[in-house]
């Protein structure tokens, strides 16, 4: 029996950032359209008139309900109220005219601003929440930014959300060790992100050269990795590290000053559209998240055939990661321990191999083939 063809609608707020989710996103959608025939329509709030980051299939629809929910990050905390009332009345109008004109079988969620009210638009679809961060983290302010009020309206947005993720036809969450976070729930299922791009040569592993990839924010830890970083080059003065991303990297060259880092030997770039260029140019990877959703660079630098270092973080590492088998888990914010334990990795370049090896095969079970077909098994389900 010829399998059916869905028509999907995502909602996600943007796609002209160079983020995970939007990769990840782009990269489901492209495989659904182009090897399944799906109809995909994915309906962004922002963004209007720029560039979309990573390469979309000619085959997926793209519509932009311009709602500019960005402007809030310019507000101050009561105004922010307002504005943020009067847009979201605005998001939910277009967003149920958008699914009434389409009629998709099935609309999936990327647990943003429309998670609020998708499961009461009556347009005959089955509704999906997809999830990329872990529970504790999903209303997680940046550091520094909460108080007594953030922290109860945290508290009671989760009880909320809670109730409405309850109204979802099914809830995907990406680790193993996340989906027990959720027990009031009994609609939760786990799919694991895709690898990003396939590979049939590997990194050589020749290069001195330690990368880190993400984003210049506090959850992914580079003021921590640099604190390693300043022990291990003392150690280590032949080696290099280079952290590739998006963002502002001001505090992290004030930072590199402060701890008197060899500047030759630290190199922070911004984001590229050809990272597996980066990962074949290096090998070791390091991710020193403070917490996670899955920890994407860490199943792609593994497909290029790295040994990988990483802290123990809230989720992912775990659930990607075999311990002293294709990498090494570091317990989560340990400076010294991380430091100590990159040191070893460098000191020892057979067992580094051995590592990069498994690595290699063991993030097989990730190819997109594999976790498309765990995504079509939950669309026939329903």
């Amino acid at each position: 029996m010829a399998s059916r063809r869905y028509k999907i609608v995502y909602c996600t707020p943007a796609l002209y950032m160079a983020g995970g989710v939007e990769r990840v996103l782009t990269l489901k959608a492209n495989y659904f359209a182009d090897h399944f025939g799906y109809d995909i329509t994915i309906i962004l709030t922002e963004g209007e008139g720029k560039s979309i980051f990573y390469p979309l299939s000619e085959k997926v629809k793209v519509v932009n309900l311009n709602i500019g929910f960005e402007e809030l990050w310019t507000c101050s905390f009561i105004k922010k109220i307002f504005v943020y009332l009067k847009k979201q009345y605005l998001f939910k109008k277009l967003l149920k005219q958008e699914l009434m004109r389409i009629r998709p079988d099935i609309t999936v969620s990327l647990l943003r601003r429309e998670i609020n009210f998708l499961t009461s638009i009556k347009d005959g679809s089955k509704k999906i929440g997809e999830l990329h961060v872990n529970r504790a983290n999903y209303r997680n302010f940046e550091h520094g930014d909460t108080n007594v009020i953030k922290d109860l309206f945290a508290r009671f947005w989760m009880r909320s959300l809670v109730s409405k993720l309850k109204r979802l036809d099914k809830f995907v969450v990406l680790t193993e060790e996340d989906f027990n976070n959720w027990p009031e729930l009994n609609n939760v299922v786990v799919i694991p992100d895709p690898l990003t791009f396939s590979f049939s040569t590997y990194s050589p592993l020749t290069e001195k050269r330690m990368i880190a990839v993400g984003r210049y924010v506090y959850q992914k830890g580079f003021d921590l990795l640099l604190k390693a970083w300043a022990i291990v080059e003392k150690d280590c003065p032949d080696w290099m590290l280079t952290i590739v991303g998006q963002g502002e990297r001001s505090q992290y060259e004030t930072l590199i000053d402060e701890l008197k880092i060899n500047k030759n030997k630290c190199k922070l770039l911004g984001p590229t559209e050809q990272i597996q260029d980066e990962y074949m140019k290096s090998s070791l990877l390091v991710m020193s998240s403070r917490f996670e959703g899955f920890g994407m660079v860490l199943i792609e630098a593994m497909a290029c055939g790295l040994p990988v270092v990483s802290f123990d973080c809230p989720c992912g590492p775990k659930d990607i990661i075999q311990d002293h088998v294709d990498g090494l888990l570091v317990e989560n914010g340990n400076i010294d321990k991380l430091a100590e334990t990159i040191i070893w990795m460098i000191q020892h370049p057979e067992q580094r191999k051995a590592m990069a090896a498994k690595a290699i095969d063991n993030v097989q079970r990730f190819k997109i083939d594999q976790i498309a077909e765990q995504w079509k098994s939950i669309f026939d389900s329903l």
